[in-house]
């Protein structure tokens, strides 16, 4: 079916968000990063296309009740025209979002005035032409701040490799294990599997690996 849209289950969604901002925030701390930069409220509202004030009330845990698949669909497309303009700082047009979708002018402001149901097409045509992620028109809110705080984990844990990097001993023998197995890579590219199962099953493996080796008693 391509009118209709699958929800995640809210209790996992709402696990899986609060798993990430913990993460998020023990890596800010770590980098001694400012979380008031981190969970910068108007930039996680412009990356996940979630409203500001929704986006406040998932970080402190509290529901932010949940629009209907239509209503989301007109919130985010329009957050999109307004956030993502053309190289002269201008909206794209009703014409241009046409053209670059693949659709009829009449199809793009049926779907931009509301008067259309959308569909996982439409949706997926509308995310290509402006260059965000599958998911981005559709995904219930704690879905897609969830997302949006993954890649920022992401983005932490690849500073805190480079930076660990830059300062360990060149003779540490646990320096030497962790560039020799890969493991920062690994530990980051772990940051990415979809559930905390997953990701457990990877520190128990580096847990094993590092329990390998000890540093020098100095």
């Amino acid at each position: 079916m391509t009118d209709g849209f699958e929800s995640p289950g809210t209790t996992t969604t709402s696990h899986a968000l609060s798993a990430v901002v913990a993460r998020v925030t023990a890596l800010a701390d770590r980098l001694g990063i400012a979380q008031t930069e981190i969970f910068d409220i108007r930039r996680l509202s412009v990356t996940s296309g979630v409203p500001e004030p929704v986006v406040r009330a998932l970080l402190t845990g509290r529901p932010a009740g949940e629009p209907d698949v239509q209503a989301r669909f007109l919130q985010r497309l329009d957050l999109l025209r307004r956030t993502r303009l053309k190289p002269n700082g201008r909206k794209y047009t009703q014409q241009e979002i046409a053209d670059g979708a693949g659709m009829s002018r009449q199809q793009a402001g049926a779907l931009i005035n509301g008067d259309r149901r959308p569909t996982m097409e439409h949706c997926d045509a509308i995310q290509r032409f402006f260059r965000v992620h599958a998911g981005f028109l559709t995904a219930e809110d704690p879905e897609a701040l969830t997302h949006t705080l993954q890649s920022t984990e992401q983005e932490l844990l690849q500073r805190l490799a480079e930076r660990e990097e830059s300062t360990a001993p060149a003779d540490d023998p646990l320096e030497k294990l962790l560039q020799d197995h890969g493991v920062r890579g690994i530990a980051w590219r772990a940051a990415q599997l979809p559930t905390d199962q997953h990701r457990d099953k990877v520190a128990e493996w580096l847990d094993m690996l590092l329990e390998s080796v000890k540093r020098p008693e100095k």
